[in-house]
Formats: structure tokens, sequence, C-alpha cells
């Protein structure tokens, strides 16, 4: 019971997500600076931005339905953290897995979301009803090819459960390459899930002040922005673990190094194709996911069962 309290609350858990998280939110700010020749923040900034939100007054609208204004970043922060107890680390085995449970963490994945949308719409502001519109439209364009791209690896390694998936990749070391195409979707995919340029529609500083969140403030701001931190080591972690399977087996500390790499190499990616490219019209970006990356993802599902079949021969 200590133990499970210990790996829930701590490590893996909620601590070590939420400093990790914030960690990850420094490089990925500090890369994006770089880039653009400009100095960035000092490494403590993501923490003493939390920290003075943690010491600001909640303010919730007169209008706003103040329940659900206040619950919805708790259950972003709980969806997330809870889908990283289902993906193996540095070992082929998460801390509780089970035959399909990358449905259960892409279904998890889903509500961060989902969360925006309800916390958007019942701000009752016009900009957050825009901007909740959007992230849910825009949830319909990269969640096909996220989905596909994922499960292209499962049905090459013949699981549906992500701890299965690592022993197979561990066992064939080279068949990860298969899987590269997927990779590219797949980060493409998971920053619009994360609303990072140039998908960063839904909070359009420019158009709709801060979209979803426009009328969030103190501490509440402060789990909406921890939940994006957990959210991007949680899904960075998962795609090392789909499509960055080297390594996985070494449960010692060089496996944890090897781990932390993958991630925050993958923290890097974003950073790199967010400085690169402009932010798209939300059609746009429907076009560019429905035309362009769904049939991306297919492929690599069709060429997965061909060399599928090919191999069991």
């Amino acid at each position: 019971m200590f133990e499970s309290l210990f790996s829930i609350l701590i490590f893996p858990g909620f601590l070590f997500l939420s400093v990790f998280g914030l960690a990850a939110e420094f490089i990925d700010r500090k890369i994006y600076a770089r880039l653009q020749n400009r100095i960035g923040p000092p490494w403590f900034q993501p923490l003493a931005d939390f920290i003075k939100l943690m010491g600001k007054e909640d303010v919730v609208p007169e209008e706003a339905n103040p329940n659900i204004f206040r619950i919805v970043p708790l259950f972003a922060i709980t969806a997330t953290v809870t889908a990283f107890f289902y993906i193996p680390l540095w070992s082929t085995r998460s801390l509780f897995c089970f035959s399909g449970d990358v449905i259960v963490v892409l279904y998890l994945f889903t509500i961060p979301t989902l969360t925006l949308f309800l916390g958007g719409w019942y701000s009752t502001s016009l900009y957050s009803k825009i901007g909740a519109v959007r992230a849910l439209t825009q949830l319909f364009a990269y969640e096909a090819p996220l989905f596909m791209s994922i499960l292209a690896p499962a049905l090459l390694a013949n699981t549906w459960s992500l701890s299965e998936m690592s022993k197979f990749y561990a066992s064939h070391p080279w068949y990860w390459l298969f899987n590269l195409l997927g990779f590219v979707v797949a980060i493409v995919a998971f920053m619009g899930k994360l609303e990072k340029v140039p998908f960063d529609i839904p909070e359009a500083e420019t158009e709709i002040v801060a979209g979803t969140l426009t009328e969030y403030s103190g501490r509440l701001l402060g789990f909406f922005r921890i939940a994006v931190d957990i959210e991007t080591v949680v899904g960075s972690s998962l795609l090392a673990a789909v499509f960055l399977p080297f390594g996985m087996g070494l449960e010692t500390v060089l496996g944890f190094i090897l781990y932390v790499v993958k991630v925050l190499f993958i923290v890097a990616l974003l950073a790199l194709f967010r400085t690169v490219f402009a932010r798209l019209r939300i059609d746009q970006m429907m076009i560019f996911c429905w035309k362009y990356m769904a049939p991306l993802a297919f492929l690599q599902i069709l060429l997965n069962l061909v060399i599928k079949g090919a191999l069991l021969r």
C-alpha cells in the first residue's frame, strides 16, 4: 500500500511529473528563444511563474458555472498523471499494465482537451467560447492521425499493451526503424494536441486574447499550466516508448538517463518545429490533418501489416 502511494504521489507519480514538466517547459522555452536569437528565461522561471500564480486570487466570472470552472483543471491533471502509470519508461513493464492499456492511455489523453473545451465554454466569455470551439474542432483534426500512428507499431508487435510492445521491440531492436513515418506523424499531431505553433489556434493571443483560458487566473490558471507541462512529459514518454524503444529493459540509472534523454529529444523537436512554422488557420489545420497526416498514418499501418506478414513467413 505504501509503495503504491509513493509511486502515485512521488516517483514516478505526480511530484516527479511536476518537476520534470517544469524542466521540460524551461528547455522548450530556452531552445525556442535561442533559435530566435534571444537569451530566453532563466532555469527557475517556470517554477517562479507557477508559484506566482499560486499566490494570486482566483477570479470566477459572474455568469460562469463556478463548479465546472473550478474543477476542470484538476480533471486535466488527474487524467494525464493516470495515463503515465500505464507507459513503460525505462523498464519493459509499466507501473500498471494490462492487455489493451494503449487504448486506455489514448482515451485518457483526450480528456485534457475536453477540459479545455468545458472550461472555456462555461466561462461564458466570447473569447473563451471561440477558443473552446476551436479546441474541440482541432481535436477532431489531429486525433485520428495521432491514434493511427501509435496503433501502427502495436499492429506490428501484435499486442494492444504498451508493456508487451516494449518487450517485443526490446527483443527486436531494429524494428523501430519500420515506424519512422508514424513517428513523424505522431510528433506533428502531438504539437496539435499541446496547441503549440503552428497549431496554437485555440489560444491565438493576437486574435482571441488567450482563447479558452481568457477568464482563468490565479491557482486555476496555474493548474492548467502545470497540466500542460505534465501532458508534455507524458506524451513525450508515450512517443519514446512506442517509437524510440531502444534501451528499454535497462532497469538501472543508465536506463533512467536514457529515458530522460529521449523525452528531452522529443521536447527539443517540438521547439524546433514551432520555431520554423507560422500559425495556421483552423480550416488549414483541418485540411492538413485529414488530407496529408491521416493518409500517411494509414500508410504506416499498411506498411506494418505487410512487414508483419513478411516476417511471419
